[in-house]
């Protein structure tokens, strides 16, 4: 995935400014940077969704498969199946375990119910959810507990076979033991998939990515490799939000 020249307004105010990045196949790219400054914003501008907020205007280019995401003829549903994402706040819908996992692929058009069924059970492994839900399959997701409704909208993602997935905040609101899960799992999943993370959590970043991108008042500041980063950035701002000076 190549972006270039990406900004972002919400009416008057930027919220990003001018992105290039490479985001590189198959690998965890972590962002970090102090609440506002344009992160969150900058990874919903990777699948279009900011495409549903009022006022949203993005300039500049997604580059996904050689196209441009952004492209007039480019359909922004199709954009979100090859690029999935998982928010903040696990959000299940009110149906079954199975029914969440197997939503996107009836509304893709699969209505065969064996294949539907050996899909939901696929996500739900590469989840690390199965083990647990296998014999709750009938049960509401609502049921579950807050970590395992996590992974249940991480298998709901996966579901459709996406080559990018976007996570924001994906642990915040969970336990320590939950988040374990969560990160144990991304580090599995980068195996085949390529995974974006916001997090705020620097420690997580520099154990679950290998490349980290600092941004600072929309803008990113600087990217590199995460050991890189952490030890020996180049820019002072990087430098002094790693070392707790402001943020």
């Amino acid at each position: 995935m190549l972006v270039r020249g990406l900004s972002v307004h919400y009416r008057t105010k930027r919220a990003v400014e001018d992105v290039h990045l490479d985001i590189v196949e198959r690998r965890v790219l972590a962002l970090i940077g102090p609440s506002g400054c344009g992160k969150s914003t900058f990874l919903r501008s990777l699948n279009r969704m900011n495409d549903t907020i009022e006022g949203a205007k993005v300039t500049g280019t997604v580059m996904l498969e050689g196209r441009d995401i952004y492209a007039p003829e480019v359909d922004p549903v199709l954009v979100r199946r090859k690029v999935g994402m998982v928010f903040q706040r696990s959000n299940p819908f009110p149906k079954s375990v199975f029914e969440n996992v197997a939503y996107g692929l009836r509304i893709g058009g699969m209505s065969d119910r064996s294949q539907i069924e050996d899909s939901v059970e696929r996500a739900l492994r590469q989840a690390a959810l199965w083990d647990e839900v296998k014999d709750r399959l009938h049960d509401s997701g609502l049921s579950l507990s807050g970590g395992q409704q996590q992974r249940l909208c991480i298998a709901r993602a996966l579901a459709v076979e996406p080559d990018v997935l976007l996570m924001d905040e994906p642990a915040s609101a969970l336990d320590p033991i939950a988040t374990a899960k969560v990160e144990d799992l991304i580090s599995e999943l980068r195996e085949s998939l390529t995974i974006v993370i916001v997090t705020h959590n620097m420690q997580q970043a520099a154990r679950v990515s290998q490349q980290t991108g600092f941004f600072y008042m929309g803008r990113l500041v600087e990217v590199g490799d995460t050991t890189t980063i952490f030890t020996r950035p180049k820019q002072k701002q990087t430098e002094d939000y790693i070392t707790g000076r402001f943020g």
